[in-house]
């Protein structure tokens, strides 16, 4: 059980590594736009908005990946940091798209759910 939370929660880390560069480094190529349903000039005019929200992104997955570091000892850390992921993801759903739901939190659930059934 242990095994399948860090696992899933190295996920949800990586899954926010790969925000992190859509957000900061691909939010104006073809890939951000089409992923974020944008067009150029809406990118541009946000490009510095979207690359701080990238930014936060890192943070959630320096901070799972800080409490993957710490094995056993680590579990408060996952546990928050799940929870943050959780809740930008709920907020995300609210205000900007459903999908976010799935993208974001979901995972982000099942992995707190694995670590707090294995801790």
């Amino acid at each position: 059980m242990k095994l399948a939370a860090d696992v899933m929660v190295a996920l949800v880390a990586l899954l926010h590594v790969w925000f992190l560069v859509l957000e900061m480094f691909l939010w104006d190529k073809p890939l951000g736009l089409k992923t974020f349903r944008h067009s150029a000039a809406e990118a541009a005019s946000s490009k510095v908005l979207a690359a701080n929200q990238g930014l936060y992104n890192g943070f959630l997955a320096a901070g799972l990946a800080w409490g993957l570091s710490l094995g056993a000892a680590g579990t408060s850390v996952k546990v928050f940091f799940l929870a943050c992921v959780i809740v930008a993801g709920v907020y995300g759903a609210a205000t900007v798209g459903k999908k976010i739901l799935f993208v974001q939190a979901l995972p982000a659930v099942v992995a707190l759910a694995l670590v707090l059934a294995a801790y």
